[in-house]
This record gives structure tokens, sequence and C-alpha cells, in this order.
């Protein structure tokens, strides 16, 4: 399997990765957009977008496009996060030239019609209402906002009620021209395919510029200012719930920290597998939750390490305690030498089986060349992996979690008394 990049004079760039043993090519375009990128007053701006790209063209409409990809079997999605939106379709090798041509006119000649606004505004209020009923996904967005208060990143990616209603046609164009310029767009394609093939493509629906030649990169990676200062706060939000739904954690490590990888290490033994620290302690051995577990997520100057739990509203304060205390032994005394081996080898495995499609591949490759501009093989990466000591480990705890914690609790209680 090989790699191709390729970057225009206008910044554009495609990456491949050619995959001969399927039939099939997952292509997506990556757009360095996202809800960080939007003043407060049209928070959600980036998420409205996706949904009104779908929407209709010029030339076709949405039912033009519904209509392309089911005649072919094919699969058409798109995402919002907080650094990017991508546009992702899953076509059998030879209706490549159809996804290339409908997602690069979807992205360059969408029509942002009022009425299609006013349409997807009551959508995406719906959607609203929907994350809100499910309280396991509401507390992490309430633990972001509660971990960096008025920080972008700790903005909810769906913005709120009030700002998608007060949201005009003219505001959002105005961040669709801004944003989605061929320099803050990449291309990228993992299956049967040929990179040449994806370039000539490119160039017939997309007007990328001419290629530059060697040297150094003409892209720029997002600026990244000062981290944001992790709170330490608490919150409780009262919910009429069957579970307490409890989220403990503190700024984690940007995507360019030399220690992203140790730290990687570290998360995976706290909360990564049925084997790691917080299933066995509060699943296992207590039965005190049947959903427990932690994760790391980066960005361009910071992360956000966040461990969380489900439990019976009587039994939060012992599980909060558990978790607390288990953050706190990681923070001082690392990790045992069987729990560091498992957690790398963890690590390892998840990685190649995550990469054995090419909707995996294309994911992978979007997500490198977005935040890094580059990107790393798989040897390259499990090479990374290998190389992290039980020092650079126990280094990694200690710069994170010796950090306040910030601890966010959504459930039947009345007062922060209630988990104190």
């Amino acid at each position: 399997m090989s790699i191709g990049r390729t970057e225009f004079s206008s910044g554009l760039r495609v990456v491949t990765e050619r995959m001969p043993g399927v039939r099939s090519v997952a292509l997506g375009f990556w757009v360095l957009a996202g809800s960080r990128d939007e003043p407060p007053p049209i928070s959600g701006s980036s998420h409205f977008l996706e949904h009104l790209l779908f929407k209709g063209t010029k030339t076709r409409s949405a039912r033009d496009i519904a209509e392309a990809f089911d005649a072919v079997g094919g699969e058409v999605n798109a995402f919002t996060a907080k650094e990017y939106t991508a546009f992702y379709a899953r076509v059998r090798d030879r209706d490549l030239p159809m996804g290339v041509d409908y997602l690069a006119d979807m992205l360059q000649h969408s029509v942002l019609r009022a009425a299609d606004l006013d349409a997807e505004r009551q959508v995406i209020l719906e959607e609203i209402n929907q994350h809100e009923d499910d309280p396991g996904d509401l507390v992490h967005d309430l633990f972001t906002e509660t971990l960096w208060p008025g920080h972008p990143l700790g903005r909810p990616i769906l913005g709120t009620k009030q700002s998608i209603q007060a949201a005009g046609r003219d505001q959002v164009r105005r961040f669709y021209r801004k944003r989605y310029v061929a320099g803050n767009v990449v291309v990228v394609a993992a299956g049967n395919l040929r990179h040449e093939e994806l370039l000539e493509l490119v160039a017939e629906h997309m007007e990328p510029g001419d290629v530059r030649a060697e040297g150094p990169s003409a892209w720029n990676l997002r600026t990244a200012g000062d981290a944001p200062t992790p709170s330490g706060r608490s919150l409780v939000n009262k919910r009429k719930t069957e579970q307490a739904h409890i989220c403990v954690g503190t700024g984690g490590l940007s995507r360019t920290d030399p220690d992203r990888f140790a730290f990687g290490v570290v998360n995976n033994s706290l909360g990564g597998g049925m084997s790691s620290r917080l299933f066995q302690e509060v699943r296992e051995k207590r039965g005190l939750a049947y959903s427990v577990y932690s994760y790391h997520a980066m960005y361009a100057e910071a992360g956000v390490f966040c461990a969380y739990a489900g439990t019976t509203p009587g039994r939060a304060k012992e599980v909060l305690a558990i978790i607390r205390a288990e953050l706190e032994d990681v923070a001082h005394k690392g990790l045992v030498a069987d729990e560091f081996e498992r957690a790398k080898g963890h690590m390892k495995g998840s990685l190649v089986l995550s990469l054995e499609d090419p909707g995996g591949r294309m994911s992978r490759l979007g997500k490198s060349e977005i935040g890094h501009g580059e990107t790393l093989t798989v040897n390259q990466l499990l090479g990374r992996i290998d190389a992290v000591t039980p020092e650079d480990a126990a280094r990694a705890a200690e710069r994170v979690l010796s950090q306040p914690m910030t601890v966010t609790v959504l459930g039947p209680f009345s007062s922060k008394d209630a988990i104190a």
C-alpha cells in the first residue's frame, strides 16, 4: 500500500492511499472549518453548513444528490468537529468520478436558499433536542464548557437553540465564502485507485491551480495560541434521569505534543478496554456501572482528558471517589509493568484493526493532513507507540493528571453537596 500527496498552488491538497485488494473507494473532502472558528453569535454555523450543503447546488437538487448515490449503492454523509468539517462518500472504484463530481459541486456551488435554511433550521433544533434528551452525550458538552468556560473549544458543536434560531442566510453565507476556499480543503481517498486518477478528477472539478514545485509546504498549520487553563470547577446539572452521568477530567495534550503517544498509553490503561483500571475497579469488582471509560481528544494547542461513568444516583459519590483515586494513583506512581505493556499492545492492535477498510484509512489520512500537514505510515505510528518507555508514560501522566480536575455530574441532584 502506498501513500501519495500533492499540493497545488491554491493550497488545496490531495492525499491518497492505494489498496488494490478492495473494489471500493472511500472519498473525503475535509474542510478546515469547525465550531471553534465561529464567533459566539453564529455558534453552530459549521454544523448548519454541513446540513445545507446537501440541500442542492446551482445545477442539482437535494433529491438529485441522494438519487445519484443510491443508484450506485454508495454512501454519502458528513460530520462536523471542533476544528474541521468532513464530507465523505464510499462508492465502487468505477464510480469514483461521480463521487468527486458531486462532492466538489456541493462544496463549491451550494446555493443556500432561504427556504432551505428555514427548513433545515428546524431539523437542527430537533437534533439539539435529541442531544439534550441523551444525558450520556450531553454530559460531555457540559464537561468541556465547564473545563474551558468562554473558550471556543468549550462551545458545543451544534450551537445553541438561540444561535440557530437567530442564524440568517447572510451570516451563514459569509462564513461559507470565507472558510470554504481551496487552501482550507484536503481531498482524501483510500481504496482501489491511482493517485494520478484522483488528481485529474480534482483538476477537472475544482480548479486547484498548478502543482507546487518541491520545497517547503505553502500550507500553514492552524495557528495555535496559548492553551486554555483547566478551570478545576464542578457542575451539577439537575435532570430526572435514572442514572447519574459523571465526567471527571482536565486539560490534555495538543496533537503536536511530544508526549502525546506516551499519554495515549496512559489513557488506554486507565479506561481504554475491559482490562483497564476504571473498567475493572468500577464495573468488574463492584458492579457500579455498565458504561465506564476514558478518552483523550487533541486539538491545535490543547487537549481534553475525561473519564466517564454512568451509575445509580445513590452510588455517584462512591464512583466519583474511585475514579479520583485511580487518577491520583497514576499521576503519582505511573503504571505498573504489566498494564503498561498491555496498554501498548492494545493501542497497536486497535490501530491496525481500525485501518482494515478504506473508510478507516481515509479517515486517518484526512485527520492527519488537516491537523498535521503530513501523514505517518502505519509502521511509523506503531514505531512511535513502541518507543514509549515507562518513564515517558509516568512523565505524561504527571503532566496531565496533576492538573486541577473538573467534575461534571448530570442527574437527579439538587446541589453540589449531593456528590461532594
